[in-house]
């Protein structure tokens, strides 16, 4: 495209509020760079996704709605959603232009970030885009700026409630390739992935025609993962690190009950004192510094002004290699036993290590 041309096409994409065509070819990534503090990974020109975002997960009805209120006026310009949280009708009183959650209307669009997820039993080819169409009406907007496949397993969709059965006969490339079509539809910016084993993800990249953006998974102190993250940073695709604060998600509280919840480390909290921030920022700031996007969840106003603070905390190269000795290995989200399915193969978790020679895709 001819400058002019591109650029004429990129002011109208940002006033107008229109998502721009990507094409796979123009879908280039970013390249790692050294530790910053900025609020945003840039992959080109035109899009980028900000290093900070307020996470939905487990925030309920009206108290997700106000939760969105209360982070774009703290100055969040990220949200991450998902089908499976139950909340995006809720999420979306706050993202349309007639919202009575707030005093003032949300930004304009082309100002905020959205990531969606398109649950297990949405996986086969041809229910991929009325998910998305749904999770579009109930957000009340007109396009997502990333969309994962939540979990690589795909479910029988009409099930009872609470029954899941796995699909065998649909496969992570159907549903992927049926994800590509909707970025050429328009209707969403990237594409990704989430939960993925290097496995699966190495399928993905030696078969897509669109790469995936981000990967989004669990990543925190006490499950660092770093070769797995370097391996993304290599492979130009953004880690976005789900639950970092560890174990203080309630849903965590019967995992590992001999490790002392995250905020309540002495290491952390006297890291925090030296860097005169709280526990919650430091250990965002880390997240941030060593390039992953952090999504912390919180339905409280005070809480949510307190994350995004992480953004003026940073440290030295010595302090991130001490960090790095606190690993604890420990992962908290794991349904593998529940679905009957084996989930985060060859990652570390327990006696597994990362091998990042078995999937050396450069």
């Amino acid at each position: 495209m001819p400058l002019v041309a591109g650029v004429v096409v990129l002011l109208s994409s940002l006033f107008l509020g229109i998502p721009m065509v990507v094409s796979a070819e123009q879908q280039t990534p970013f390249q790692p760079s050294s530790p910053r503090q900025s609020n945003h990974h840039s992959h080109n020109h035109n899009l980028s996704i900000p290093s900070i975002g307020l996470g939905l997960w487990n925030s309920k009805g009206d108290d997700a709605a106000h939760a969105v209120t209360y982070a774009f006026d703290a100055g969040y310009k990220h949200l991450d959603s998902a089908a499976a949280y139950g909340n995006e009708e809720y999420v979306g009183r706050s993202l349309s232009p007639s919202s009575k959650h707030s005093h003032s209307p949300p930004p304009p669009r082309h100002k905020y970030w959205v990531t969606s997820k398109l649950w297990n039993d949405a996986h086969r080819p041809s229910l991929v885009a009325a998910a998305l169409d749904k999770t579009l009406s109930d957000l009340s907007i007109a396009y997502l700026d990333l969309y994962l496949m939540h979990w690589p397993v795909a479910f029988l969709p009409d099930q009872a409630p609470g029954r899941t059965v796995v699909d065998q006969d649909t496969t992570i490339l159907d549903t992927w390739r049926a994800m590509e079509d909707l970025v050429r539809a328009n209707k969403t910016r990237y594409v990704g992935v989430s939960n993925f084993s290097p496995r699966q993800l190495d399928q993905v990249l030696k078969h897509c025609d669109i790469c995936p953006y981000a990967h989004e998974f669990e990543t925190h102190p006490y499950l660092q993962q770093q070769d797995f993250v370097d391996w993304h940073a290599d492979n130009n695709i953004t880690v976005i690190a789900y639950s970092p604060l560890a174990n203080m998600n309630p849903t965590y509280k019967d995992k590992y009950p001999k490790l002392d919840p995250l905020l309540e480390d002495d290491f952390w909290k006297g890291l925090a004192s030296k860097k005169n921030c709280t526990v919650a920022q430091a250990v965002l700031a880390w997240g941030i510094q060593r390039g992953t996007v952090v999504i912390p969840k919180s339905v409280h106003e005070e809480r949510i002004i307190e994350n995004l603070g992480s953004l003026n905390v940073t440290f030295s190269k010595d302090e991130m290699r001490e960090i790095q000795t606190q690993d604890k290995r420990s992962r908290f989200n794991n349904p593998s036993k529940g679905w009957g399915v084996e989930l985060f193969e060859g990652l570390d978790d327990g006696s597994n290590r990362f091998l990042a020679t078995k999937y050396d895709l450069r």
